[in-house]
């Protein structure tokens, strides 16, 4: 299995890598090769004593906003207008900085 690593660097002496989408795992090294080597340690064992299930949850039957879920799915001018909204956002962005 592949999972993503985010390493940062807090000081030049102080790396700490955690697992993508488990914030509970996090190790830190003095460089960057160790905190990787200690994440994957960290993530193996954690692997080892636990597994990954899947489970449905019921949506709730009445949330306002599901109405307008897919309401541009058949709008061929959906993407163009994304698109235009895209730049009018960053034209706005570069006259404001």
């Amino acid at each position: 299995m592949h999972y993503q690593i985010f390493i940062q660097s807090t000081s030049p002496h102080n790396f700490i890598a955690e697992v993508v989408g488990m914030s509970n795992l996090i190790a830190e090294g003095t460089t960057e090769a160790e905190a990787i080597m200690k994440i994957k340690a960290s993530l193996e064992n954690t692997l080892a004593t636990g597994k990954f299930i899947n489970i449905e949850v019921q949506q709730p039957e009445n949330v306002p906003q599901m109405k307008f879920a897919g309401i541009f799915a058949e709008d061929q001018t959906f993407d163009d207008f994304m698109e235009k909204l895209t730049l009018i956002r960053q034209e706005a962005n570069e006259v404001s900085d």
